[in-house]
C-alpha cells in the first residue's frame, strides 16, 4: 500500500457514502457502499480475507476515491448508477440488468398507478426508484386502499365510455374502483385523486401516514391487535418514503451540476454528471488563491472550463446543454444553460455537490495537520488574535474559576495552556483565604492577584492572555487585580458567559458572540470546562476534608488510633458522649478517658453525624 493511499484511508469520514477503487493503470475495479465510509474502506486493509477474490481487489487497489452522500439508501442507488456505468471487474454485475423499481402513474383519461422497472414511457411519469421493492409494493397497496384506483390495463377513453365496449369488474363490486371503464365517475373526481397521488409520491406523505395512524388507532381500541400490527409494520415502511434519493427522477437528464465552496485562500468545487437521473460522475476540483480578488463567478467559470477540458468525451456524447451551479460564472459557455435552482430534485443534486466539496476541503485540511502538526496550531492561535482583537499570539493562556457552595469551603483553579493545549503541570488550585461569604468578584479579585504577583516577582513569564468565566463583572475584577500589581495593560483580559457563550472585553458592555464553528470559541470553551473541572474536583476534596472533622479530633492527646478504637467499640459520637468514664476506661485507659470525658462534657453539643463517614474507614 503506497503512503499516499494510507493517508487517504486515514482521513476518511464517518458518512454514508459510495467508494472507488482504482488499480494501477487507473480504471475502475471495485465500486461498493458504506453507511461508514471510514470503518467499511478500512475493513478490506485491516483483516486477512477468506475470499480469494476479495485478496486480488485488495493486491490491485492503488487509489480511491469517494462520494458522501446523505443516507444509506442514497449510497444504494448511487453504488447501482455507477456499477452500471463503469462495469468493475471485481462486482458481482446483474445478468439481466435490471434496475429498482419505479412507480408510474400513467397517461390518458384515467390513469393507472403500478409498479414497474421500466422507466420510460412517453406521457407517463415516474417516482423513485425504491432501493427496497417492499416499501414500493407497501407504497402502492396503502394508496390503493385510501383511493379507488383502476387496476385493469383496458384502453379507456372517451370513445369506448360511449360504445359501452367494457364491463365492470369484481373491484368495482367490492369497491375498490368506481367503475372508471364505464364512466361511472367523472375524469374530473379521478384527476383530484391523482393530484394526491402525486403528492404523497413527492415525499409529502403526511396526508397518507395520519390516516395510517388513525387506522392503528382504531385497531387498537378495538383489540384488534394483529390488524393494529400490520398497519403499523406499513407505517414504519413509509417512513423511508420520506428520505430522498440521490437518483431523483429520470427526468433529469444528461445535467452537469457544480458545488462551489470557498476559503480566505482556497476554494473547491465538485462537479457531478448526472445522466438518466443518475449520478455516474463526480469530481473535486481545488484552487489555491494566490489574492484575494478572484470572484467567485471568475472560480466557477474556471472550473467549468476545466472539466470541459478533462471529460471533453462525455460532453460529446450525452450533449450536455443544462447545468445546475450554486454561483454563476462570469464567462458565457456555448450551448450550456446555467441555473441555481431553490427547491426539489435539483436543488437536492446541488446540495450534495456542496456536501462533498465541504468534505474535500476537511479532508484537505487534516491531511495538512497529519503531514505538518504545528500548522493547525498556528492557524488556531492566529485565529484567536484575530477574533480577540490582540496584538500579540496567544501562545499562552491562562483560565480562572470560582467554587463554593454558599460560601463555604471556596476555592478557585487556574488551568494554563500552551499553544492551544493544555499545560498540566502548571495548573494551579486556590484556597480563598481574605473573602467572606459567596463574593465571586472579590475571590476572582484575590486569586488574579496572588498569581501573578507571585509570576512577577519570581521573573517567570506572563500570560497574553487571560480568561475568567463569567461575564462583565469578573473581567473588571480581574482588570483591576492587574491595575493593583502594576501589570496594566500587559495581559488580554476576556471573560466567557455560560449561557450563550457571550465573550466580553473590558470596557465594553456589549458582548461579542463569535460563531460557534469558530475555533477561537472551542479553545475558550475547553478552557472554561477545564477550568471548571478542576475548581469542582478541589472543591469536593476541600469539602469532604470538613465533613470528617468531629468532637474528637479537638481532644489534645487523642489521636487517630485512639478514635478509631473508641468508634469500632461504641459505633458514634453519640454512644462515646453517653458513655462513663469507666466504659471509656475500659478501651483507652483512666487517662485519655478522663480527657476525653471532660472535654465532651464541656462542649455540650448534640451529636455530630458526620462521625459516621469516620467510623465508615
Amino acid at each position: 500500500m503506497t503512503d499516499d493511499l494510507k493517508l487517504k484511508l486515514s482521513l476518511l469520514p464517518d458518512e454514508p457514502g459510495v467508494y472507488r477503487y482504482r488499480n494501477r493503470e487507473g480504471t475502475i475495479i471495485y465500486v461498493g457502499k458504506a453507511k461508514n465510509l471510514k470503518r467499511r474502506v478500512n475493513s478490506y486493509f485491516n483483516r486477512e480475507h477468506t475470499s480469494l477474490r476479495t485478496t486480488m481487489l485488495v493486491r490491485n487497489i492503488a487509489d480511491m476515491e469517494y462520494t458522501v452522500v446523505n443516507t444509506e439508501e442514497e449510497a444504494l442507488d448511487l453504488e447501482n448508477a455507477l456499477i452500471k456505468e463503469y462495469q468493475p471487474r471485481y462486482n458481482v454485475l446483474l445478468k439481466d440488468d435490471k434496475s429498482y423499481p419505479w412507480i408510474c402513474i400513467s397517461g390518458g383519461l384515467y390513469p393507472r398507478v403500478y409498479i414497474t422497472r421500466d422507466a420510460k414511457g412517453r406521457g407517463d411519469r415516474f417516482y423513485g426508484p425504491y432501493p427496497k421493492t417492499e416499501v414500493a409494493h407497501v407504497l402502492i397497496d396503502t394508496i390503493r386502499q385510501i383511493y379507488p384506483l383502476r387496476t385493469c390495463r383496458l384502453n379507456v377513453s372517451r370513445e369506448t365510455i360511449e360504445a359501452d365496449k367494457h364491463r365492470l369488474c369484481l373491484q368495482y363490486h367490492i369497491h375498490r374502483c368506481e367503475g372508471c371503464c364505464k364512466g361511472l365517475v367523472s375524469p374530473e373526481q379521478y384527476g383530484q385523486y391523482i393530484s394526491e397521488i402525486r403528492q404523497i409520491l413527492n415525499g409529502d406523505t403526511h396526508q397518507l401516514m395520519e390516516v395510517l395512524m388513525q387506522q392503528m388507532q382504531q385497531l387498537a381500541s378495538e383489540l384488534r391487535f394483529e390488524e393494529a400490527e400490520a398497519v403499523k409494520r406499513r407505517y414504519r415502511l413509509l417512513e423511508h418514503v420520506r428520505r430522498r434519493s440521490v437518483i431523483v427522477s429520470p427526468s433529469i437528464h444528461n445535467i452537469d451540476v457544480f458545488g462551489l465552496l470557498r476559503d480566505d485562500d482556497a476554494a473547491w468545487v465538485n462537479y457531478m454528471h448526472v445522466r438518466g437521473g443518475a449520478v455516474v460522475q463526480s469530481y473535486t476540483l481545488e484552487y489555491r488563491l494566490s489574492t484575494h480578488d478572484e470572484t467567485d463567478a471568475e472560480i466557477m467559470s474556471m472550473a467549468i472550463a476545466e472539466v470541459h477540458q478533462r471529460f471533453a468525451e462525455t460532453y460529446r456524447r450525452d450533449r450536455v446543454t443544462e447545468v445546475m451551479v450554486n454561483v454563476e460564472p462570469d464567462v458565457e459557455f456555448a450551448g450550456l444553460t446555467f441555473t441555481i435552482p431553490q427547491r426539489g430534485d435539483k436543488k437536492h443534486l446541488l446540495d450534495i455537490a456542496v456536501k462533498n466539496a465541504t468534505q474535500r476541503r476537511t479532508d484537505r485540511l487534516r491531511m495538512m495537520e497529519k503531514l505538518n502538526p504545528e500548522q493547525r496550531t498556528t492557524r488556531t492561535l492566529t485565529t484567536m488574535q484575530r477574533d480577540l482583537r490582540m496584538t500579540v499570539m496567544p501562545h499562552h493562556i491562562e483560565c480562572f474559576d470560582n467554587s463554593n457552595i454558599s460560601g463555604s469551603s471556596p476555592v478557585a483553579s487556574c488551568v494554563v495552556f500552551r499553544n492551544a493545549k493544555p499545560s498540566k503541570k502548571e495548573y494551579r488550585h486556590f484556597n480563598i483565604k481574605t473573602v467572606e461569604g459567596s463574593d465571586d468578584f472579590a475571590s476572582m479579585r484575590e486569586v488574579v492577584t496572588r498569581r501573578y504577583s507571585r509570576l512577577s516577582q519570581e521573573g517567570e513569564e506572563l500570560p497574553q492572555l487571560l480568561i475568567v468565566d463569567g461575564g462583565k463583572g469578573q473581567v473588571t475584577s480581574a482588570i483591576e487585580a492587574l491595575d493593583s500589581i502594576g501589570l496594566h495593560g500587559q495581559i488580554t483580559v476576556v471573560g466567557i458567559a455560560k449561557r450563550l457563550n457571550e465573550v466580553y472585553f473590558p470596557g465594553d458592555s456589549i458582548p461579542l458572540y463569535i460563531d460557534k464553528n469558530s475555533e477561537t470559541l472551542h479553545v475558550i470553551q475547553r478552557l472554561r470546562d477545564e477550568a471548571h473541572r478542576f475548581a469542582i474536583t478541589f472543591h469536593r476534596k476541600q469539602r469532604s476534608k470538613g465533613q470528617i472533622h468531629s468532637a474528637l479530633d479537638d481532644i489534645a492527646g487523642i489521636g487517630p488510633k485512639t478514635r478509631t478504637l473508641l468508634l469500632k467499640q461504641f459505633k458514634s459520637l453519640k454512644r462515646i458522649r453517653e458513655a462513663s468514664q469507666e466504659d471509656l476506661a475500659a478501651v483507652v485507659g483512666q487517662a485519655k478517658a478522663a480527657a476525653i470525658f471532660t472535654a465532651l462534657t464541656a462542649q455540650n453539643q448534640g451529636p455530630d453525624k458526620s462521625i459516621v463517614e469516620e467510623s465508615n474507614h
